[in-house]
């Protein structure tokens, strides 16, 4: 095998197999099937990725096949935005098709397998039919109208077909095999009756076939030889196979079905009903909205075709399901707008800066790089004068021994401009610092080469010159969940981990290089991240939309939560330990305040868990985490779990596990009436006061 062979991902494996074996390239063609029922998301872009790049990699076209068979669901406006995703992606596709080209061929292969007695009308309702089908461990059995003759299936199937019949009287069904294992071989579905208006064929078809029909035979008619689909689909490939067995003309290309696994990604949900219920429900602002894991989202956003592109290369192609972080997607991101976003400096937060012995009126401007990471990117002018901008978080009056920024006394250099010293401040009426005085050192100058410009100071802050600087809206854009697999817990709606922070509008102030940006337009805001031009912009106003930050935050923050809660573990001892009742409330109530802090429902819930274990100290850790974080309730742990926190926390020998598992259950009337014996005698032998005070107001 050679070196490039090796390197060949499955299914590219498959494919130069098939052309081993005698399959002529020429005859290669592969098809991207999206169903126009919502916007493509940033899973789509993995499968636009693999079947766009196999055309590219064997010089074989590559459809874009619209599986329209579902009118009550898709509309012309998700054509038009899969059409323009794949083009901002840089894909191009061979022949635009779409399923209801096919529908009059789909219905004169179903009437032939009506005539051939592979399909019947059946006309059960839906909940019977579910019933007759049986079980994964029970065989189905036949309905009553399985064997209809070929006469009468024909008739009402043409009824169907000119809409003599109500939706839900009748279906097309496979004739098959009922006690398959495989219960997708158990006759399924082939059409059903849909009075309505399909955004392409109009009024003219009351039945529309199923998806699992209509796509196998639609690669047949296109000549697709590699049919690629997800995992899910593993076990619709042999009715895939069968369905194609009854049309299947040996002079012709037959498909064949592979299977990868898609994109999971974290901290998002990839369901196109959940999508568009964020959508409907307004909890977004459409489908673009910057926050969405869409692809037109992701371009809103910032997010550029090439570092998607990267990303689903990083990612590979694989046979089994795993979880991909997107703190990847954002650093594929963040190396490709390194190399070609412009810094440019601007002010979000900002606070006034006087430099005192400026002279009034005098301004300069001054050369800064546009991008050290491309020489060819040049230089522009900034201007400089004697009142700035700069951040407020970049100022404390008193500073501790490790801050590197501005405060009295100390100095700090402004990015391209000079050294200025912290001197003095001024204050409103409340104490809050409005303005900050500052001298500057002529003669350190970036770039300058004179001695005091090459003075070593603590840091370099980036500014805004008050006279010439530009305001803007800036959309400051975060993950819209706070957990990680927002729509994987039981008993949990995905909506419940929306991310109240997900979006902050703020007023900035830009350099006037920026005043006649173009939506779409990218630069880094120095020291704050990638920022991006939003479509809202207008002439009369600036809108930039954060795009992500110059490093990941929430990795940062999920690392400062796990130590949090491990260092505050530690304090349980202290707590436990302190003889001094003043003294525990205190270590108490600094365990609380952090326990509520804690923002990460999977963290706040495995940690629970894990301290589920005879051991005093662990025992009131998971009761006092149950009792006060407002991230997880009792119906939110395993029952076993909470079963065994309850029954153990009851008998130990330490009262504040008692007390606190007594107060736990109280609120948790689906399990407090399961311990209600236990409680009983807990009471008969408690000698602890205030144990007995919470037995007793049960």
């Amino acid at each position: 095998m050679s070196v490039e062979e090796k390197s060949l991902h499955f299914i590219e494996q498959i494919v130069e197999e098939s052309l081993t074996n005698g399959f002529p390239q020429n005859k290669l063609r592969f098809r991207f099937p999206p169903e126009p029922n919502g916007y493509l998301h940033i899973g789509h872009a993995k499968s636009i990725c693999l079947n766009f790049g196999l055309g590219l990699r064997y010089n074989a076209p590559v459809n874009l096949r619209f599986d329209d068979t579902n009118p009550a669901k898709e509309e012309q406006e998700y054509v038009d935005a899969i059409k323009e995703d794949l083009q901002w992606l840089g894909f191009q596709w061979a022949e635009e098709r779409y399923a209801s080209d096919y529908f009059q061929q789909l219905y004169d292969w179903a009437v032939l397998m009506i005539k051939n007695g592979k399909a019947y009308i059946d006309s059960q309702s839906s909940e019977d039919m579910a019933t007759q089908k049986g079980t994964p461990t029970q065989p189905g059995v036949d309905g009553p109208y399985r064997n209809r003759s070929v006469e009468e299936n024909l008739a009402l199937f043409e009824g169907m077909k000119n809409g003599d019949f109500p939706e839900g009287s009748h279906v097309l069904r496979a004739k098959i095999d009922m006690a398959s294992t495989n219960m997708l071989m158990r006759d399924p579905l082939m059409y059903r009756v849909l009075h309505r208006h399909h955004h392409r064929t109009g009024n003219d078809w009351k039945i529309y076939p199923m998806y699992d029909f209509a796509h196998g035979e639609s690669d047949y008619i296109e000549q697709i030889s590699h049919s690629i689909c997800t995992l899910e689909f593993v076990m619709h490939r042999e009715l895939y196979n069968w369905f194609l067995d009854q049309i299947y003309d040996d002079k012709k290309v037959r498909p064949n079905q592979y299977e990868f696994a898609r994109l999971n990604l974290n901290y998002t949900v990839m369901s196109k009903r959940k999508l568009l219920q964020l959508v409907q429900e307004k909890i977004v602002n459409g489908w673009d909205d910057p926050r969405m894991p869409t692809i037109s989202g992701l371009r809103r956003r910032g997010y550029t075709a090439n570092s998607i592109r990267k990303f689903c290369e990083i990612i590979g192609v694989a046979k089994r399901e795993n979880v991909i972080d997107v703190s990847l997607l954002e650093f594929c991101l963040r190396e490709d707008l390194n190399k070609s976003a412009h810094r440019v400096m601007a002010v979000l937060d900002p606070i006034k800066l006087i430099i005192t012995n400026y002279p009034d009126g005098k301004e300069e401007w001054l050369d800064a790089e546009n991008n050290q990471e491309d020489e060819s990117a040049g230089f522009r002018k900034v201007p400089f004068s004697r009142e700035l901008f700069i951040e407020k978080e970049d100022f404390l009056e008193e500073a501790p021994a490790k801050f590197f920024r501005l405060s009295l006394g100390k100095e700090v250099r402004l990015k391209n401009a000079y050294i200025i010293k912290g001197e003095s401040v001024v204050k409103d009426a409340a104490g809050n610092i409005t303005e900050i005085h500052v001298t500057y050192d002529e003669d350190s100058q970036s770039g300058s080469g004179s001695e005091a410009s090459q003075r070593k100071v603590a840091g370099t802050l980036h500014w805004v010159s008050i006279q010439h600087a530009v305001e803007a809206e800036v959309r400051l854009y975060d993950r819209l969940f706070i957990d990680e697999a927002p729509d994987s817990h039981k008993e949990k709606n995905f909506l419940d981990f929306m991310n109240a922070n997900s979006l902050e509008i703020v007023k900035g102030y830009v350099e006037p290089s920026l005043k006649d940006s173009k939506s779409g337009d990218k630069f880094q805001f120095q020291r704050l991240g990638y920022f991006n031009v939003d479509k809202d912009t207008s002439s009369e106003k600036l809108v930039f939309n954060k795009t992500v930050g110059l490093k990941d935050a929430w990795e940062e923050k999920g690392k400062k939560e796990e130590n949090l809660l491990m260092n505050t573990q530690k304090e349980i001892n202290k707590y436990v330990k302190e003889k001094d009742e003043n003294s525990a409330d205190l270590i108490l109530k600094s365990i609380v305040d952090n326990i509520k802090s804690i923002d990460n429902y999977s963290l706040v819930n495995q940690t629970i868990v894990k301290n589920v274990k005879n051991d005093n100290n662990s025992l009131l850790f998971a009761n006092l985490i149950l009792n006060y974080s407002d991230k997880v309730h009792a119906n939110d742990i395993e029952s076993e779990s909470l079963t065994k926190l309850y029954g153990m926390s009851l008998k130990s020998q330490m009262p504040a596990v008692r007390i606190f598992a007594i107060q736990n259950l109280k609120k948790d009337l689906n399990n407090f009436d399961d311990f209600k014996t236990q409680l009983s005698e807990l009471k008969n032998v408690e000698k602890n006061e205030k144990v007995l005070d919470l037995l007793n107001d049960l």
